[in-house]
């Protein structure tokens, strides 16, 4: 459980918690909660928790160990329909079935309200014995020719809320005047995958909204519906030129592998080339994919934007070693001498492809660990590695001290676990009292010694 939902859950038994001791909600009393886990802790934690009579607030009575009592609590005027959707999938049968009642009952006099509140819960609860129910009811309702209405005052904040879904107005241009809308827009990710696959089932979007969306989307389950509906649009109505080039600029880059190719039906297939520079490891396997499958050379042209000082980027000089050349390594050891701070991610990036095109060079490495790029010191770090037991003992103690560049000290602490023997028992002790909070971690760490039981 990651540290937000574990936050969530325990907001929902604290709250549990005190009601049990007799708090009282409201100004300067208990919060309720307000989001999906919160709400299963509730009920989780009063089920647990209590063991007196038939308590006075209707929040504890439905979430009561005995079922009679729950059933009871169904009848109040207003119960929290939260625990009303837990309740419909209660195991015991009179429960559920009155809590369906109510539910249907809140669905039919507010469906807004209740749709846009609820469906986060709805969809978490489905995952239980008993808890498919609401959500069929939800889809039946969600998915009638008649859309409903969104309510006019903006939803509460709903779980995982996070940036791209407070920005999604902006990137998607849309007005949310429905429930759908609202959910499609919705910062709790199953939330906003439901409602993409809801929409994509009515065929509410054309080829370039759908394209639109996956470009837009930062989740990538979402994303991937909206891509492979955008796919098999262009696939049956033929090429479009705008959806694919949405598709091509997309955030994912299994959104922009998908935009590389549809170049080919689209009689693009060229444009490739373009792509072989790509930030991600999958577009420029597409791209190099795609210019083969046209008759192109992508090496040739790798070769052509690594050699190219206006042109050559960290993902050019990737995607030359991901060619498969071993006869690159002369290009990528000069690339080592790439002089000025701009040239330190493409120095990074040529130790990289060294290192899968030949054994590493101790000697070529070791001046590296000073290196002022942080980025260099890391990837030199990584090849030393396998040679970390022959390196000089005293050359790595003396890349520990105080008044070495933290990337540097890092790397050397790293080596010096991998050399073992009494060195790296004093660089442990070092990094106790080292100033970085990651140096200090590893202090803290056994050291095994190596295999010569130094």
């Amino acid at each position: 459980m990651g540290a937000g939902t574990e936050a969530e859950a325990a907001a929902g038994r604290d709250a549990a918690a005190a009601l049990l001791r007799g708090a009282r909600t409201g100004l300067g009393g208990v919060r309720l909660p307000s989001l999906p886990l919160s709400w299963l802790a509730f009920d989780e934690e009063v089920r647990r928790g209590h063991s007196g009579p038939r308590p006075a607030r209707v929040e504890l009575r439905l979430c009561h160990p005995d079922g009679r009592i729950r059933a009871a609590a169904l009848d109040d005027p207003r119960p929290p329909l939260p625990l009303v959707a837990i309740r419909c999938a209660d195991w015991a049968p009179a429960v559920r079935e009155r809590a369906r009642e109510v539910l249907a009952e809140a669905l039919a006099a507010d469906p807004g309200r209740t749709l846009t509140e609820l469906t986060p819960l709805v969809l978490r609860l489905a995952h239980r014995e008993r808890g498919h129910w609401a959500r069929e009811l939800f889809t039946a309702v969600l998915g009638a020719e008649d859309p409903v209405p969104a309510p006019w005052w903006r939803p509460a904040r709903p779980a995982l809320w996070w940036r791209p879904a407070r920005a999604a107005r902006t990137l998607t241009g849309e007005e949310p005047d429905t429930v759908l809308a609202w959910l499609r827009r919705s910062g709790d990710l199953p939330t906003r995958r439901f409602a993409a696959g809801l929409t994509l089932a009515a065929g509410l979007f054309g080829v370039r909204e759908v394209a639109r969306r996956a470009a837009a989307e930062r989740d990538p389950a979402t994303a991937a519906l909206w891509l492979d509906a955008a796919l098999a649009a262009l696939a049956a109505e033929g090429p479009d030129t705008e959806a694919v080039d949405t598709l091509l600029a997309g955030h994912l880059p299994q959104v922009r592998a998908g935009g590389v190719t549809a170049l080919r039906a689209a009689g693009r297939g060229a444009e490739a080339a373009g792509f072989l520079a790509d930030r991600s490891a999958l577009v420029r396997a597409c791209a190099r994919w795609l210019l083969r499958q046209e008759g192109g050379d992508p090496y040739g042209h790798c070769l052509a934007l690594v050699s190219d000082p206006a042109r050559i980027t960290p993902y050019a000089v990737r995607g030359l070693v991901e060619c498969g050349r071993g006869t690159d390594a002369p290009l990528l050891h000069a690339l080592l001498e790439r002089p000025g701070r701009g040239g330190d991610p493409v120095r990074a990036a040529a130790l990289a492809g060294l290192r899968t095109l030949e054994p590493p060079d101790p000697e070529l490495l070791r001046p590296l660990l000073d290196d002022p790029s942080p980025a260099v010191v890391r990837e030199a770090a990584l090849g030393l590695l396998p040679a970390a037991g022959g390196l000089p003992a005293d050359w790595l103690l003396e890349r520990i001290a105080p008044d070495r560049p933290v990337p540097t000290r890092r790397a050397a602490h790293r080596l010096l676990r991998a050399h073992g023997g009494p060195a790296a028992l004093r660089a442990a002790a070092a990094a106790l009292t080292d100033p970085d909070p990651r140096v200090r971690s590893r202090g803290r760490a056994p050291v095994v010694p190596d295999a010569a039981g130094r």
